[in-house]
């Protein structure tokens, strides 16, 4: 990316009804810099068209993780390379 630029490289993925809804399991964005956290990236990906809108319909039960550790939804994207979303775990 150029010097100045206003956006930045990050790996999504997506794990399981969220893959399935996003309809791929992994991409290579560029994150917007008004795009500051998870919830904002939620909202951002959210309006990229119905897929996302389905998948992120209901984001208080989304979990993710950045760089492989689970966070909040008011986690910072400033270090972010990977951003994974996954459904809640539940057990059986």
């Amino acid at each position: 990316m150029a010097a100045g630029s206003d956006t930045r490289p990050v790996t999504l993925m997506y794990f399981a009804w969220v893959r399935e809804k996003v309809g791929v399991a992994r991409e290579e964005i560029a994150l917007p810099a008004s795009v500051a956290t998870v919830a904002d990236l939620i909202g951002w990906l959210s309006a990229r068209g119905p897929h996302y809108a389905n998948a992120f319909a209901k984001p208080d039960i989304i979990r993710a993780a950045i760089n492989q550790v689970h966070v909040k939804a008011t986690a910072s994207l400033a270090s972010a390379r990977e951003v994974a979303f996954f459904p809640p775990v539940t057990g059986g």
